[in-house]
């Protein structure tokens, strides 16, 4: 007979949980510099407050920006460029319908101001701390967005789709335009998840509220 040999259990495997992948330096300081700016406000924020909330050295923020100024206007920059790219893309992707394209620009607007409520409040609220070279690229774009809503409204008062509201027989679209974007725009002071409506039912209301403030024809 073959002599039995001594069964050998296989070692215990152990897996480790998976875990998201660290962000990239410069995406961590980013996202220290919003909560930081947002939480405290720029003034008062340092250079090694933002890389202790990060775990970086305060070194490493060199690396990639030259000054809290230049970090400021990076993150400003940013997510204004995101946004105002969003817009051209909701309208492009809504069709000729001078109305889909405005409830298309308003819905897609309303919920990147309540999802990244930390974002736009600093990109509001700490620009004037930026000086004017700084800041000019940031208020063209701003100018972009207001002139794609601008377009919407013009195309559709041209084309009997809207009835936009006048003051002694005149109208100014453009002031229009700018309403709606402060009404948009505030969603992010107050908005807050776990109320009665989610992001995308606030931003379908927003919607509505444009469509009916500058007349929209029902069909």
């Amino acid at each position: 007979m073959t002599p039995k040999r001594n069964a050998q259990r296989a070692p215990a495997v152990t897996v480790a949980p998976e875990r998201d992948p660290p962000r990239p330096p410069v995406e961590a300081i980013r996202a220290a510099a919003f909560t930081q700016f947002a939480e405290r406000g720029y003034p008062v924020v340092t250079v090694r407050d933002i890389m202790k909330a990060c775990g970086l050295t305060q070194g490493a923020l060199y690396n990639h920006f030259r000054s809290k100024d230049e970090l400021l206007h990076d993150i400003i920059a940013s997510t204004q460029g995101e946004l105002e790219r969003l817009c051209q893309q909701a309208v492009a992707g809504a069709g000729d319908d001078p109305a889909a394209q405005l409830a298309a620009f308003v819905r897609v607007y309303v919920v990147r101001h309540c999802r990244l409520r930390v974002e736009a409040l600093v990109a509001n609220r700490e620009i004037g701390w930026l000086s004017g070279e700084r800041v000019a690229d940031i208020r063209r774009s701003r100018r972009a967005i207001r002139d794609i809503l601008v377009g919407i409204l013009t195309r559709g008062a041209e084309r009997g789709a809207f009835d936009p509201p006048r003051v002694d027989g005149r109208g100014d679209l453009k002031a229009i335009a700018m309403a709606l974007l402060d009404q948009c725009t505030h969603v992010s002071m107050w908005y807050g998840p776990g109320g009665m409506l989610s992001e995308e039912q606030m931003a379908k209301l927003y919607a509505d509220m444009a469509l009916r403030a500058v007349g929209a024809r029902t069909k």
